[in-house]
């Protein structure tokens, strides 16, 4: 599993490890139903904190993008991860006004912003065409 942290960066390291094995299962190089490393091995293998790993794998699976179990260990869920749901909506809708707000500040248009957008979903392997 390929794991890209920022030691440097102000976002906490188990929420940089959250976001990589969310990243690794929109791009699909996680698999539903795949086992991930034991917390002590990915510990080692990225050179963190075992209890940092614990936190960003439970926060995972509260989430419900993993199951652990206690033989197995973590896996992606089988049913790929949660379902979008008003609560969903509006913690995007949360996140997203102060970051538009931002772009807009800074003149960034409308239309610039949705191309992004459809860049970073593309880099996602879906297609924004539909």
């Amino acid at each position: 599993m390929f794991i890209q942290l920022n030691f440097n960066s102000d976002i906490p390291i188990y929420e940089q490890l959250k976001n990589e094995i969310i990243i690794g299962i929109a791009k699909t190089h996680l698999q539903p139903g795949e086992r991930l490393p034991s917390v002590r091995q990915l510990a080692s293998d990225i050179g963190i904190n075992l209890h940092t790993v614990n936190k960003a794998y439970k926060q995972l699976e509260e989430e419900g993008f993993l199951l652990i179990h206690r033989q197995r260990g973590a896996i992606v869920h089988p049913d790929g991860g949660p379902d979008v749901n008003d609560e969903y909506i509006k913690t995007i809708t949360t996140s997203l006004r102060p970051l538009i707000a931002n772009t807009i500040c800074r003149g960034v248009t409308q239309d610039e912003l949705i191309t992004i957008i459809n860049d970073l979903y593309k880099e996602f392997g879906v297609n924004t065409d539909e």
